[in-house]
């Protein structure tokens, strides 16, 4: 895989791996190795390594006691406790959007719900992840509280791999007409109503994996 001229080695690695984490591309418990990531990169044991080491500082890896590296398992407390952060962080980020949101806008979130909706006909439990997460970061994005967003996509991160689990046990359109009621209350500008919307989004998916 060739590496973007314009940044370090160590960063490609890490973008390409975190991005793949966050969207579910990779099983929970999936194993990675330092030498594998070297060859698929074509990078030095180095470049790997320091990817690796911030992915597990971000809780998106986990490297046990004897060295091995894997995507996360979640117990059940662990997604109860993600699911927690996703219900205080989101409906916050999308209050603070409300005000700076516009037509356009919406007609782009109602596309990438559109797309969502493709992705769950098609089977695409990859693809779903990606657009599911890529419509709560599109409205996000406007509330312009950059630190909160991050703490999200941390979030996000952590639970990638075990978003792509519950894909399998989604009903069919859920995801995308839950998303229909946040479209609602954008175009509302029902304040309260969107925090319940995006409040039950969110959680709705982690939660039903405790069922």
């Amino acid at each position: 895989m060739a590496i973007e001229p314009t940044i370090p080695a160590h960063e490609h690695v890490y973008r390409t791996l975190r991005a793949r984490v966050m969207h579910g591309e990779m099983e929970p418990g999936a194993a990675l190795t330092l030498r594998g990531i070297g060859a698929e990169f074509d990078v030095s044991m180095t470049p790997a390594r320091e990817a690796v080491r911030r992915l597990v500082a971000e809780g998106a890896l986990n490297l046990s006691a004897s060295g091995r590296v894997s995507t996360p398992e979640l117990s059940n407390d662990r997604i109860e406790e993600l699911a927690c952060l996703r219900a205080i962080l989101e409906p916050e980020l999308g209050s603070r959007a409300l005000p700076r949101v516009h037509p356009a806008l919406i007609e782009r979130l109602e596309k990438i719900n559109a797309v969502i909706a493709e992705k769950i006909v098609k089977a695409d439990a990859t693809g779903y992840v990606r657009a599911n997460l890529e419509f709560h970061r599109t409205l996000y994005l406007r509330a312009q509280s950059p630190a909160m967003l991050a703490l999200a996509e941390t979030v996000w991160l952590q639970s990638g791999p075990t978003m792509r689990s519950l894909y399998s046990r989604l009903p069919r359109k859920q995801a995308s007409e839950k998303h229909r009621s946040i479209l609602a209350a954008l175009r509302a500008g029902d304040e309260p109503a969107l925090r319940v919307a995006i409040r039950s989004d969110v959680t709705s998916g982690l939660r039903m994996l405790l069922a």
